[in-house]
């Protein structure tokens, strides 16, 4: 089930542009990692009353065949996923699949955040839009985004 936006990832090659940014509107960062299997590093900013979700998560790519790199070769710097926190990521990913989203990752992967595991899924048209699930509370084995 999905309980909630855990963050929004914004693609950036300056993290340190918008941070200033995120620290005007008020955001202070609450912890960064990098994301091994995608080849990113990854910043979370949140508002400091809002126990750290939803956050804003600034992804960076961290060597050339990133995640990443092709999103900067057809775009700018922008939104590049909303995501999703469940209880139950395999359940979620069947269930999605069944609703139209097409998988991503081949299997999911450890994310930035100690204890995250995580999948991307792709929302087809009309809304053309990356989905990541984020699930909590699992033992670490290696890292991602």
């Amino acid at each position: 089930m999905i309980i909630g936006i855990d963050h929004i990832g914004l693609a950036t090659e300056d993290p340190a542009g918008v941070a200033t940014f995120l620290t005007a509107l008020g955001l202070g960062k609450d912890d960064d990692g990098i994301a091994e299997e995608y080849g990113v590093a990854c910043e979370f900013w949140s508002h400091p009353t809002s126990d750290g979700q939803p956050a804003v998560e600034l992804v960076t790519p961290i060597r050339e065949d990133s995640a990443l790199s092709d999103h900067f070769t057809r775009r700018s710097p922008s939104l590049y996923h909303v995501a999703f926190e469940v209880d139950d990521l395999d359940a979620e990913l069947v269930r999605l699949r069944g609703h139209g989203l097409v998988p991503v990752d081949a299997a999911p992967c450890a994310g930035a955040r100690p204890g995250m595991r995580v999948s991307f899924m792709y929302v087809p048209k009309p809304a053309a839009l990356l989905i990541e699930l984020v699930q909590y509370g699992v033992p670490e084995t290696g890292s991602a985004s």
